[in-house]
């Protein structure tokens, strides 16, 4: 298993449209395995594999204590939504340090595929409804900043980039062996 870099916001790559998965294969179980591994590292209780660059309908969740209770929905969709809607204090690992109110359905049911292939169907409320619908926005290119204001996703942009720059210049001057 391997660490993933985690794609940034705004980073253009954030708003591809993710395709459906196709092969159950090693090659996915990896997938899932690395993207595990990056999401507990980070830390966070959800990953869709396109902020790891991979343009594929597929995310991970765990929203547990103990962080034993990991699920892959692959090919997810949200087959039924509550008329009842909530808003959650939400963050992301594509935009760290960043959280603001989002509504959304208090309640859904998922279909989805597992690392099998075998299908399987998930009613959700709480913490998993929210992480399952924050997931999923990440597989049509919809980043949850983009539910905010304009003042606000300007403001998190201007600090995501400018944070950006300052990794980039720490990262130059350490391979220059300098110290800061």
């Amino acid at each position: 298993m391997s660490i993933l870099n985690i794609l940034r916001y705004p980073d253009p790559r954030l708003h591809k449209i993710a395709k459906p998965v196709a092969a159950f294969d090693a090659r996915l179980e990896k997938l899932v395995a690395d993207m595990a591994e990056t999401m507990y590292d980070a830390p966070g209780v959800g990953l869709a594999a396109s902020q790891v660059d991979v343009h594929e309908q597929l995310v991970i969740i765990d929203v547990s204590e103990t962080k034993d209770a990991l699920v892959a929905y692959i090919n997810p969709e949200i087959i039924w939504a509550s008329d009842e809607m909530e808003v959650y204090d939400e963050g992301c690992l594509s935009v760290p340090g960043v959280y603001d109110g989002v509504e959304r359905h208090s309640r859904v049911k998922v279909r989805a595929f597992d690392v099998k292939g075998q299908p399987f169907e998930v009613e959700a409320d709480g913490l998993l409804a929210v992480c399952i619908q924050h997931e999923m926005d990440h597989l049509v290119g919809k980043v949850f900043v983009e539910y905010l204001s304009p003042l606000k996703r300007n403001r998190i942009k201007t600090k995501m980039l400018k944070e950006e720059r300052g990794l980039e210049r720490e990262a130059m001057l350490r391979a220059q062996g300098r110290r800061f």
